[in-house]
């Protein structure tokens, strides 16, 4: 007999992956309560997480940069980029990208806003996807359900109406929320339901068979050590953290791989797909949102979560302030303003990446020589320095941003430390060791550098409207080298909301403006 439950949360998740899972815990961060439904049953993915240092940084707040740091690979593991014509071939190239430990040196006596609070980290995707799980389960804000389907979304007049299935195939359950976040993936059912479509990327589509596989082949390892991402021709293999075990990333129509590398593999998964990198056309529906792959289809073309945390978080706070009340409407409206072009973006830099491999493969299938293929390389966009690409993160249309007249600075490879509102906001070591994004506070943050604790009367102000901003005074000559006013407004994702030198008599419309709230 099919039994029948109903429930109550506040916002439900469906999908516990990376997006998920980290959307959930800033709920909890804000002490918002959610339930997680996740089908499971998918195989143990054997690939690497590249988690950026923007990402690393984010995940700070939450108390788990050094957890993951635990769990992922060593400090000293450099990821290399090796360019070859063929496998029996010297390297054309080989772009080098420091390890975690070559950065701190690197920045180690760096002070000036250009140093990042977090390196990159790589991680493996099993073990990522287990310390976010059990984060979850310890979690007492947080109903995880594993192994629960969403079958159905409905939008109703207090809120959305989800139904699920649960693994038992004796239950059906009925989940009644304010909001559903869709962080179910690339097939997305919630994304189904709520009728909303992919946009693809123009022009013509290669498909690929992407492949993972076992080789205990001394030579394959002896060109690609440690790990190292090669491309090979047209193709591009992948060395994973586990013994002997490789991703491989073909042309259909390339041939067998086992062809392809002279020795024979055992093959553990295979999987098609195409370089269409579709963006929904929208992320959000009335009560119903998108995060993560369901909103941005970039797997298996680009190995980083990154794109899905930055979602998690920036959706997560905000649908926190407006269940807690102290978030107006056009914050939830921000949400697409600001990561929808963001994945545009970054849709454009991985396409550019696919057509750099595709070029250089049919520039070695027709014998250009090495040097000509290593000058083709180092023109391409994909093997320059990037460091600043990631913190560099600026929301240039947002509807809950303060902009100011002018022009911001621009990006350059390296961190371009600047207040420019919609911006990261620059961190440093603070004359007692600690890090300034450290200081700041689970919500809206003050930075004072007036050194009469002005903005203290601004904040009071806040409050006295259920709106939460810390005061932070500070007396710091590295902050007031690189920050560049003497007040700043900081949001909980650490990007910059509003700036100026001295109180302004329109306050109130700033706290209007960055909280998302209607003037009476």
């Amino acid at each position: 007999m099919v039994t029948a439950t109903v429930w109550q949360t506040p916002v439900l998740v469906v999908g516990a992956g990376t997006a998920g899972a980290v959307l959930a815990l800033e709920l909890a961060h804000h002490g918002v309560a959610c339930m997680v439904i996740d089908r499971g049953g998918a195989a143990e993915r054997v690939g690497l997480a590249h988690l950026g240092g923007r990402s690393m940084e984010l995940l700070r707040r939450l108390g788990l940069a050094a957890a993951v740091r635990r769990a992922g690979l060593d400090a000293d593991a450099a990821t290399d980029l090796v360019w070859r014509q063929r496998l029996d071939r010297p390297p054309v190239l080989i772009a080098q990208r420091p390890s975690v430990n070559q950065l701190r040196q690197l920045y180690a006596t760096v002070n000036d806003g250009s140093a990042p609070a977090e390196y990159h980290q790589p991680i493996a995707e099993a073990r990522l996807g287990q310390l976010l799980r059990g984060c979850l389960a310890a979690s007492p804000l947080v109903d995880l359900r594993e192994g629960w389907t969403a079958t159905g979304v409905r939008v109703t007049p207090d809120g959305v109406a989800v139904t699920a299935a649960d693994g038992s195939g004796e239950a059906r359950h009925t989940i009644r929320t304010r909001y559903v976040v869709g962080c179910d993936g690339a097939a997305s059912t919630v994304r189904r339901c709520a009728g909303i479509e992919l946009d693809a990327l123009a022009g013509a589509h290669v498909r690929y068979r992407a492949i993972a596989f076992r080789s205990a082949d001394l030579a394959l390892h002896s060109r690609g050590p440690g790990l190292s991402t090669l491309v090979v021709g047209g193709a591009t293999l992948l060395s994973r953290p586990q013994r002997h075990l490789w991703a491989a990333h073909l042309p259909l129509g390339a041939g067998e791989l086992g062809e392809f590398l002279g020795s024979a593999v055992e093959v553990l998964g295979v999987q098609d797909w195409d370089d269409t990198l579709p963006v929904a056309r929208v992320y959000r529906r009335g009560p119903v949102f998108l995060a993560g792959a369901a909103a941005h289809g970039f797997a298996p073309a680009g190995d980083t979560p990154d794109p899905g945390i930055g979602d998690a978080v920036n959706l997560g706070w905000k649908l926190a302030a407006v269940h807690l009340g102290w978030g107006g409407p056009a914050l939830l409206d921000s949400y697409e303003a600001e990561r929808r072009p963001r994945a545009l973006m970054d849709r454009e830099l991985l396409a550019r990446g696919l057509e750099t491999r595709r070029r250089f493969g049919r520039l070695a299938a027709v014998g250009a020589p090495a040097d000509y293929l290593a000058g083709f390389l180092r023109g391409e966009p994909a093997l320059a320095d990037d460091l600043g690409s990631g913190y560099g993160e600026r929301y240039a249309a947002s509807p809950v941003i303060r902009y100011e007249r002018g022009h911001p600075p621009p990006p350059g490879p390296r961190i371009t430390p600047s207040t420019w509102p919609g911006g990261r906001a620059p961190t440093v070591r603070l004359a007692d060791g600690g890090q300034l994004f450290d200081r700041l506070g689970p919500q809206f943050t003050l930075v004072d550098l007036t050194g009469g604790g002005d903005g203290r009367a601004l904040a009071a102000a806040a409050r006295s409207r259920g709106l939460p901003v810390a005061h932070l005074p500070l007396d710091e000559p590295a902050v007031r080298a690189c920050w560049g006013r003497r007040l700043v407004l900081v949001r909980p994702d650490q990007h910059v909301a509003w700036r100026d030198d001295a109180g302004l008599d329109d306050w109130d419309a700033v706290l209007d403006t960055v909280f998302g709230c209607q003037p009476d």
